[in-house]
């Protein structure tokens, strides 16, 4: 592991609320960490090489094992990869993983992943005169589109769009479009990689591993014997050695990669700009700077002048990609993204704003439905604030005024319901208990959801897959749950039968034998005469899976405990939620049997375990 100083300049920002946040860059060969502590305030930066670890967990915890020491809430990592759903294959690393799964091992509230070359698009905006070198000449129009490309063990490629309230980035595998030569030279390299591969990309070419591609069909094309040389091997022979081979190879590459970047300036329209990033040229910079890649940019026929007008940077500043993931991360975590809900990013504006208008976003969280029907004049006396201070709030989440809020506010409430608890009061309207009821259920559902332990409900599945019989044991609200689960296990033929009367539950526990299993479902999982009857079916050899809380007694003694933590005045309300909790713990296991019959003896456990993460609720 190495590491590289942390940012110099000092902010006055005040840090995170919630702690800092962890940004990676994940590449093939090194990945790049750091902690911000504030907005643009990057501590703990770290280089790990990926060959050193044998997935992405084991290399998460070797950084925060070094480096961490406060809680992590939020994450987002850049990655050389395709980014599409949950499931992330890496392309050239034999890394796969499930995005949600990594973000519940290590306890995170969020985990973005990107394209490494999206967030190189976002770092653009932010690029200062001193991040880059300029190569030839052009000027940057204002407000224009810029486009990225880099070569390294691969070759990215991204573009970012100006849009009235910020930027937009493309999501571009462009380094895989055909590999175009321009010259007798180019073609014969080109005919020499078609041996290898019938489709022949850009990546294929303008690369580390296609650096030494060029080095060997350049050699055989000139008649030379030629050592088996890296690419880092043939840039240090060129620079410092002078020998000639190496530097036909490098002002080779340049200039195709000059080409490759005019064809993406062109097809962007990119006005703002062509930045080369990535882990080759950075480092040879000076050297590219004189290079043939300008001259190549610019030869494009009837298109010269129009190519001659856009300028072309190389990103000299470290680690640019850390800057646009953070930029992405807190753009998500704004709401701006769409991945959030309004609601959210009020919660998580809150501690930037005045404290009046810090009052008039409590409003807003307290009594959501109250803002989006009362005019200005209500909200403003109902937050103890001036009218005036409701529209500035508006304005610092990025709204032209209170409408324009409200019109946003009530899709975001008729979306996806922010995971938070509101509390009944007596006071409420019939119009907002029946809101906060609903939206208290399907916030403590997003919250099981995210603490759900896969591996558990998947031990609790082979139990009852292999079960001789089944038999459910529950006492008071929880027979329901019970006569759910018999309704649906006896549809797929295994004997079972539901219990309700705690008389019974000794009887039955006695008469049961190896193989058999036994399903108790208990909220606060203390009752004596349940425990006992677990403790009867243990030891008639039967098997316990319990679904209570993770600290009950009933929990302790169960070969498999499904956690359902969700604390209810029961004194006051009946235990709704837990209900529904332990009804949809019923409905997984159902579906995970199903699943597994459908598939066979073995099941498809990852099937199953994609199915239980992306549970829509």
């Amino acid at each position: 592991m190495s590491t590289v100083p942390d940012n110099e300049h000092k902010s006055s920002r005040a840090s995170y609320a919630d702690g800092p946040r962890l940004l990676a860059d994940i590449g093939a060969t090194h990945a790049r960490f750091a902690l911000e502590t504030a907005p643009g305030v990057l501590r703990q930066t770290a280089v790990l090489r990926c060959d050193e670890f044998s997935g992405i967990v084991p290399l998460l915890n070797a950084y925060l094992h070094a480096h961490g020491g406060e809680r992590i809430a939020h994450a987002a990592f850049a990655m050389a990869n395709p980014i599409s759903g949950d499931l992330v294959r890496m392309t050239n690393r034999a890394w796969q993983f499930s995005t949600d799964e990594v973000r519940r091992t290590m306890g995170w509230s969020t985990l973005l992943i990107v394209n490494d070359f999206t967030a190189l698009a976002m770092a653009l905006p932010g690029l200062q005169a001193g991040d880059v070198l300029q190569v030839g000449g052009g000027k940057p129009a204002p407000h224009a589109v810029a486009g990225v490309l880099g070569a390294g063990t691969g070759l990215g490629v991204s573009g970012v769009i100006p849009t009235a309230d910020g930027f937009i980035t493309l999501g571009s595998e462009g380094g895989h479009v055909n590999f175009a030569p321009a010259d007798e030279r180019e073609f014969a390299i080109l005919q020499y990689a078609w041996r290898e591969w019938p489709h022949v990309s850009n990546e294929r070419i303008l690369s580390g591993p296609g650096m030494e591609l060029v080095y060997r069909a350049l050699a055989e094309r000139n008649s030379v014997e030629a050592p088996v040389r890296t690419a880092a091997e043939i840039v240090s022979c060129a620079l410092e050695e002078n020998d000639a081979l190496c530097l036909e190879v490098l002002e080779c590459f340049a200039g195709m990669l000059g080409g490759a970047a005019a064809n993406l300036a062109v097809t962007l329209g990119a006005f703002g700009g062509i930045f080369i990033g990535g882990g080759i040229v950075p480092r040879i910079a000076q050297w590219f700077a004189g290079s043939p890649f300008r001259a190549r940019f610019e030869a494009k026929g009837r298109f010269t002048d129009y190519l001659a007008q856009i300028p072309t940077y190389v990103i000299m500043t470290p680690n640019p990609a850390l800057r646009g993931v953070s930029t992405i991360l807190s753009e998500h975590l704004r709401g701006r993204s769409g991945a959030n809900t309004l609601m959210e990013r009020v919660q998580h504006l809150q501690h930037e704003l005045s404290p009046a208008e810090q009052r008039v976003a409590a409003l807003v969280l307290e009594h959501p439905r109250k803002v989006l029907s009362e005019p200005i004049a209500e909200i403003a006396r109902l937050a103890d604030v001036s009218q005036p201070t409701v529209i500035r709030f508006c304005r610092s989440l990025g709204f032209q005024g209170l409408a324009e809020f409200k019109l946003k506010f009530a899709g975001s409430l008729t979306g996806s319901i922010p995971v938070r608890h509101s509390q009944v009061r007596m006071s409420d309207s019939t119009h907002d208990l029946s809101a906060k009821v609903i939206d208290n259920t399907v916030s403590a559902i997003l919250k099981f959801r995210d603490g759900l332990d896969v591996h558990a409900i998947d031990r609790a599945i082979e139990l009852l897959r292999r079960a001789n019989k089944v038999e459910f044991y529950a006492m008071g609200n929880a027979r329901v749950v019970a006569l759910d689960g018999q309704h649906k296990f006896f549809r797929f033929r295994i004997p079972t039968t539901a219990h309700g009367d705690a008389h019974l539950f000794q009887l039955a526990a006695e008469l049961l034998q190896p193989g058999d299993v036994v399903v108790a479902i208990s909220t606060a999982g203390q009752a004596p005469e349940l425990l006992s009857a677990v403790d009867a079916a243990r030891a008639a050899g039967a098997s316990v899976i319990a679904i209570t809380s993770s600290k009950s007694a009933l929990a302790k003694k169960a070969n498999v405990c499904l956690a359902v933590d969700h604390t209810e005045d029961s004194t006051t309300f009946l235990s709704m939620i837990s209900r529904i909790l332990q009804l949809l713990l019923i409905d997984i296991m159902a579906v995970g049997i199903s699943l597994g019959d459908q598939a066979g003896e073995n099941g498809d456990i990852e099937k199953r375990r994609l199915l239980i993460s992306h549970l829509d609720v």
